[in-house]
């Protein structure tokens, strides 16, 4: 089975440490992905998976076997580079069996793999074209499909949907994932991209700096982030400073500015300094008197602009004394998001996260 352990493993280029200490286990048939800015140590961790270079300290294993004394063609792990690495000289076909050739096996098996791994990409009857003649989006399943031919235990993808336009990143990431399910193939994914990841993976690991900043499934990294970095990283919310004013049960109102939030949570005290996370769409335009669904809470705002995006709308708002506020909120030809309008806000306390700062 391809699951993969990964222990104390650090990797220096220089004075840059680019893999800090990391440990971590992906489990056999998982799709799991690196996420992090640029440098933050993503593709160095994948590069040592696949043996391109070797870690100063640690161990790599798969399927319970230590890899990372091996050499890449020994580890039976098959890689999507970010710019395809397609061969140009060589046809579809050609490229595709380029690994299988290298193993030497029959022509016979090797026809029939070839065939299997075009069928699994929707690439049969290209095996004679030439790279220049394909999209981007074939040269991507030509890289796929050279990767999985050899049937490998772990496929790696660095960045692999970079070269593509929006539309067709959308529709590849879909195939990506559907191909990974039906294979049940050990994944590993690296991007930039958070929509991209939030889209494909069963866990993610956000990175900054070498090091792993949380650990998690798409959904409690996107609705539970443990850090502020992560918050920020995952999408647009909004930061908010404040200080906690009082407990009301379960609650804490916490003064923000000129207004107060209401929030769920059970660690900070009164007096403390905290910063809030609240996502926009965690934000909901009520009737002007400010009706909301129990449970909720109530803010009032007044719009600055607002930015249609087709079903979304983006609203920039203030609060009460200047305070920035953004709200995304489905498009609504009958709702009055011009600017200068004030808006009635309701939104539900476990939404917000609170990140302590200590005592004020």
């Amino acid at each position: 089975m391809g699951n993969i352990d990964i222990a104390n493993v650090s990797r220096s280029f220089a004075a840059v440490v680019a893999v800090d200490d990391i440990s971590l286990q992906i489990k056999a048939g998982e799709f799991f992905t690196l996420l992090g800015p640029s440098g933050c140590g993503k593709t160095t961790l994948l590069r040592l998976i696949a043996g391109f270079c070797a870690p100063d300290a640690g161990q790599i294993s798969v399927g319970g076997k230590r890899i990372d004394t091996l050499p890449p063609h020994r580890r039976n792990i098959g890689m999507v580079f970010q710019n395809y690495a397609i061969f140009p000289n060589l046809s579809v076909a050609g490229n595709v069996a380029y690994g299988l050739k290298a193993r030497k096996v029959a022509a016979a098996e090797l026809n029939r793999r070839l065939a299997e791994a075009l069928t699994l990409v929707r690439l049969q009857g290209y095996g004679e074209r030439r790279p220049h003649q394909l999209s981007g989006g074939q040269l991507q399943r030509v890289a796929i499909a050279r990767a999985l031919v050899i049937r490998p235990d772990v496929l790696l993808l660095d960045e692999p949907l970079s070269n593509l336009d929006a539309r067709l990143r959308v529709e590849m990431r879909g195939e990506i994932r559907d191909l990974q399910r039906r294979l049940n193939i050990t994944t590993v994914y690296v991007t930039h991209d958070q929509e991209e990841a939030l889209a494909v993976s069963q866990r993610i690991a956000v990175m900054q700096a070498g090091r792993i900043e949380q650990l998690a499934g798409s959904h409690e990294i996107y609705r539970r982030p443990l850090s502020l970095f992560t918050a920020q990283f995952m999408g647009t919310t909004n930061v908010l400073p404040g200080i906690v004013a009082a407990r009301e049960g379960n609650h804490l109102r916490v003064r923000v500015g000129a207004v107060d939030l209401i929030v769920a949570d059970q660690q900070a005290c009164q007096g403390e300094a905290v910063t809030l996370c609240l996502r926009p769409e965690a934000l909901r335009i009520v009737d002007a008197r400010g009706v909301a669904a129990p449970g909720e809470a109530r803010l009032e705002a007044t719009v600055v602009s607002a930015e249609f995006a087709g079903a979304i709308v983006r609203l920039n708002a203030e609060l009460p004394g200047g305070m920035p506020l953004k709200i995304a909120v489905l498009d609504d030809p009958d709702r009055a998001t011009t600017p200068g309008n004030a808006v009635a806000l309701a939104y539900h306390p476990a939404r917000v996260t609170v990140f302590r700062q200590g005592a004020a």
